[in-house]
């Protein structure tokens, strides 16, 4: 059998189709960005056909660019923007409103309501999460309560709901399969992830009828195969995990302590904690990191909204800079005596603050500022961030040590970013020669299931580091830096 695999990697603002080859370099690819909606303020939503046409637009330039047909491709992994939910119609494969995007903050008054009534320890302990508009599973209420219809029809079984992940399994398989698998499924407020299943007592709180739900796999499990017309021939769909839980596969973070950061739309730090399922008791989320051949491995994760958003915001919205690796080369021209501080709240804050009505705040400018140190206090917000979340990791599992970090997403290209990464946490930053970890771990899992790809120890033997950024910064000056920042945090939660 051909060791090619194709993943497929449905991200937040763009669909991409890698096809790697055995030895893990890259044959072909195809990419295409789609259409970001925002009906109201905080409420995010992307069309599920622009989604569906983007993704088969990028496997089909993918096979092309690598000279390939889909006879020789040995299986599929999937990877997706995780929390985002989609229902849609069983018999037509349609969707019944636009998919709400993990981003999307429309329940925090549903959230706020729950956790007076005092839900949220009961939630937090099956779930690991907490009771946040991020997750699934107020949006998949909100979508039954606001629908013509959607109940009594979703009670009816005609009606599915997935996240991303099912929606493309569905499509894919001509509507033959309806499953996720155990990371996706940890997403979504109604999966217990101590007993592997869906929560009644959750279902029932939230009010969403379990004939909705998928079948909940093992991240490396058979997930139907392909429609022979969709790509010329059928081919396996053999992996499928969240994209920060795949890209914690892809960085071969196998062992208890590894950790691994991943910056894109937003930033997602993940703590690998083994077989300990470890209760946070600094705000962050305890989730499934994948489960294979029906053993679960757990971690610690902190979740950051805005990251590469905020210098998307910097292009787009300020249009400051034409491209955004303009950005790094930029904020090396600010003037080094300002201190500017960007709260890129836009969506709220993510880990540890769990604040979703806080909005962003740029904090220390004068009349010398400009789009130099804009640009700067935006590249510096990210590193802050990951700072907060690795002491509130290092606090909940003491049996961490110390930590190096390897990291991946578009904004690692960065030299300055990762060196300030690297000053502000005081700790080794390793990046990859891959940097596509996230494709990489969706079609390792394929991979290792279609048995064409080495099993984890292999794999993890073959990662490879690009560069180590090593920390340079004077103690004193990164407490200075660091004090400037938690007071810049402070003031945007007391708006």
């Amino acid at each position: 059998m051909s060791g090619y695999i194709l993943a497929i990697d449905q991200g937040t603002t763009s669909s991409r189709a890698i096809v790697f080859a055995a030895d893990r370099t890259i044959a072909g690819s195809g990419q295409k960005e789609f259409t970001q909606y925002f009906p109201q303020d905080g409420w995010v939503e992307h069309d599920p056909e622009e989604i569906w046409d983007s993704v088969v637009w990028a496997v089909k330039t993918a096979l092309t660019n690598a000279k390939l047909e889909a006879t020789d491709i040995a299986a599929i992994g999937i990877t997706n923007q995780r929390e985002t939910t989609l229902i849609w119609d069983r018999a037509t494969g349609k969707a019944i409103h636009n998919a709400i995007v993990w981003q999307d903050r429309r329940t925090a008054g549903l959230c706020a309501k729950l956790r007076k009534a005092g839900h949220e320890k009961m939630v937090s302990k099956k779930t690991g999460l907490l009771l946040d508009p991020y997750f699934s599973g107020t949006k998949v209420k909100w979508l039954l309560d606001n629908v013509k219809g959607a109940r009594k029809r979703a009670e009816a079984g005609e009606l599915a709901f997935g996240t991303v992940d099912s929606f493309l399994i569905w499509r894919l398989t001509g509507g033959k399969v309806h499953a996720t698998d155990a990371t996706n499924a940890s997403r979504t407020l109604v999966f217990n992830i101590e007993t592997n299943s869906w929560d009644k007592a959750l279902l029932k709180l939230l009010d969403v009828p379990a004939a909705l739900l998928p079948e909940v796999k093992d991240c490396a499990d058979d997930f139907g195969v392909t429609e022979e017309a969709l790509f010329g021939a059928a081919i396996p769909i053999l992996g499928v995990a969240g994209d920060q839980h795949a890209a914690t596969i892809g960085q071969a973070c196998f062992a208890p302590g590894m950790m691994k950061s991943t910056y894109g739309t937003g930033c997602f730090a993940v703590l690998n904690t083994g077989a300990d399922l470890v209760r946070s008791k600094n705000r962050l989320l305890t989730t499934i990191a994948y489960r294979l051949d029906g053993k679960t491995t757990y971690a610690l994760e902190g979740s950051i909204f805005i990251a590469g958003a905020a210098v998307q915001w910097i292009r787009d919205g300020l249009k400051l800079v034409k491209e955004a690796k303009e950005t790094g080369p930029l904020a090396l021209t600010a003037d080094p005596s300002q201190n500017v501080y960007m709260v890129p709240a836009f969506v709220g804050l993510g880990a540890p603050w769990w604040d979703a009505e806080a909005r962003g705040a740029i904090y220390g400018l004068t009349r010398n500022s400009g789009p130099a140190e804009i640009a700067k206090a935006a590249l510096e917000a990210v590193c802050y961030q990951t700072r907060d979340l690795l002491e509130a990791m290092r606090k909940d599992w003491k049996a961490g040590g110390e930590t190096v970090l390897r990291v991946d997403g578009g904004m690692v290209a960065s030299d300055w970013t990762m060196q300030f990464l690297a000053d502000i946490l005081d700790a080794p930053v390793d990046r990859p020669m891959i940097l596509e970890t996230t494709a990489l771990g969706a079609a390792w899992l394929a991979g290792y299931r279609a048995g064409v790809w080495p099993d984890a120890k292999a794999f993890a033997a073959s990662w490879a580091r690009d560069e180590q950024f090593v920390p340079k910064m004077e103690a004193a000056e990164r407490k200075r830096k660091v004090k400037g920042w938690d007071l810049a945090v402070r003031r945007t939660l007391l708006q």
